[in-house]
């Protein structure tokens, strides 16, 4: 397994480098924010431990061109700061986890197995299919480059589909996943926030990707998938 530390402090990177070869992983070192982003860019790395206090480009600015350039190694971010605001900041950038200095290395090392054991998976910080945009962080949708207003469960709704897109969802796994296990399965919201999201995301735009697969549920169309509808839209 390779690694990346991102530390400007000298005797941290060391530290970090030293136990982390102890614990088996082949380590690369920088300290500077736009030499990681280049080495996170050219090398496929198991893990990032980042930084996000950096001269230059910090830590923040690193991950999320990262997550631009699609380079989707899990990134555990370190920092000094460790107040609410600054973990957001740093999640919704594309972190996979947080640790505020000072920080115990076994918790550190029992972090980095849990991010590596989820290997290099797409995450990206902003959804998209096709000219569709669902941004988790500012809750915001645009279709064709036109922002879309939505509620927060049409937007919870379509944030579903979209990272399951392609796939057909049942009612009861919607119900289950954007309301609650305890509604009733016999209800038709699911059916009837559907027509909402067609209604804005879909009729203005000439698309017909909110898809009615019958006697199964709905899907997003994947824009990768060329197969038409499985049924008429209501």
């Amino acid at each position: 397994m390779r690694l990346l530390v991102v530390e400007d402090d000298e005797r941290m990177a060391v530290l970090l480098k030293r136990a982390l070869e102890e614990d088996g992983y082949a380590v690369d070192v920088t300290g500077d924010g736009a030499e990681a982003l280049w080495m996170g860019q050219e090398n496929d790395y198991d893990a990032v431990v980042l930084d996000g206090m950096l001269p230059g480009m910090d830590g923040f600015e690193v991950v999320r061109r990262l997550r631009e350039s699609r380079r989707w190694a899990p990134v555990l971010m370190l920092t000094a700061r460790a107040g609410v605001d600054q973990r957001i900041f740093g999640l919704d950038a594309g972190a996979d986890d947080y640790l505020a200095k000072p920080f115990n290395f076994g918790e550190l090392s029992a972090r980095l197995r849990a991010l590596v054991r989820r290997g290099n998976t797409e995450r990206p910080v902003i959804l998209a299919a096709g000219d569709l945009t669902l941004d988790p962080a500012s809750r915001r949708v645009t279709r064709d480059g036109k922002r879309v207003e939505l509620t927060a469960k049409e937007f919870a709704l379509l944030e579903l589909l979209m990272r399951r897109r392609g796939d057909v969802l049942s009612r009861t796994y919607i119900l289950e996943h954007v309301w609650d296990f305890a509604y009733d399965p016999s209800s038709n919201v699911v059916d009837q926030y559907i027509g909402s999201l067609r209604r804005k995301l879909d009729r203005p735009f000439g698309r017909d990707d909110v898809q009615t697969i019958r006697g199964a549920g709905y899907r997003l169309r994947d824009p990768d998938d060329d197969r038409s509808p499985v049924t008429k839209q209501r």
